[in-house]
């Protein structure tokens, strides 16, 4: 019924800080296709919101996230249906790294399949206590291919394939020893620690983070002099904003810089 009569995603802006909030509570906030393309629709819309510095996703209920629907995917055994399911959630996945802006997942509880996929495809990522992580689908008879794709490239190879071949839940603390998430906190600091982090963010220059966020995930996939060359051609264009002056100069005078509002960046 809350599928019907309320938005599967709620989306609220304060301060240049966009909040997205998960809203199947009763269905542990499975991706639904209905689900994943309301997800879509706001990732394209704040790609093109200037005034967006940084995004929250989180959800409503006891779970973050249980992957995705079952019952929607066993009610339509298509090849075709399955393709275009699997690709639309890689399209989100990947709309969430290619926004020039950081995402920070806030994982208060379950995320499990595709859910884990959500979290290792966010750039950072603070969790409870009572968070659980597992790429369950191999107990369902279906390997996580896609999930393995963003796991594998936060975890170590041996860790990732431990979860995606046996299936298994570990803990936040785990979690964090393996590289999946940042920060693990009690449920009552997940809020505060939450809002630390964006404030720290927010008070960076906002075009620097967009060049870094853009050069970070695109050098991760060149050859080692590759990298560098690019990495130095985007610090140099860095340098010629009139914001990386005024920090320079700011620090050597000893005083707080003043940041101008982001700069768009074309697209290379």
């Amino acid at each position: 019924m809350l599928d019907q009569e309320s938005p599967l995603v709620l989306c609220t802006e304060h301060g240049g800080v966009v909040t997205l909030e998960l809203n199947r509570p009763h269905q542990f906030n499975a991706l639904s296709h209905e689900l994943l393309q309301a997800l879509q629709r706001h990732i394209e819309a704040i790609d093109q919101n200037p005034q967006a510095r940084l995004v929250i996703l989180q959800a409503k209920g006891k779970a973050f996230c249980a992957g995705h629907d079952l019952k929607q995917m066993r009610a339509s055994p298509q090849l075709t249906y399955y393709q275009q399911l699997f690709t639309q959630c890689a399209h989100v996945m990947q709309g969430l790294q290619r926004l020039r802006i950081p995402v920070i997942a806030k994982v208060h509880g379950l995320a499990t399949a595709a859910g884990c996929q959500l979290v290792a495809s966010c750039d950072l990522v603070i969790a409870s206590t009572q968070a659980q992580f597992a790429v369950s689908g191999i107990n369902v008879g279906l390997f996580c291919s896609s999930p393995a794709v963003a796991l594998s490239r936060n975890l170590s190879p041996k860790h990732a394939f431990d979860l995606l071949v046996t299936g298994r839940f570990i803990d936040a603390q785990t979690a964090l020893q393996w590289g999946l998430i940042n920060q693990v906190v009690s449920p009552e600091q997940l809020d505060q620690t939450i809002q630390d982090k964006a404030n720290q963010i927010l008070s960076k220059n906002a075009t620097a983070i967009r060049y870094g966020k853009r050069l970070f995930y695109e050098q991760l996939e060149m050859p080692l002099t590759q990298a560098y060359t690019h990495a130095a051609q985007v610090m140099a264009q860095n340098m010629m904003e009139e914001d990386a002056l005024e920090g320079l100069s700011a620090f050597i005078e000893k005083r707080p810089a003043h940041w101008h509002p982001p700069a768009h960046l074309e697209e290379s």
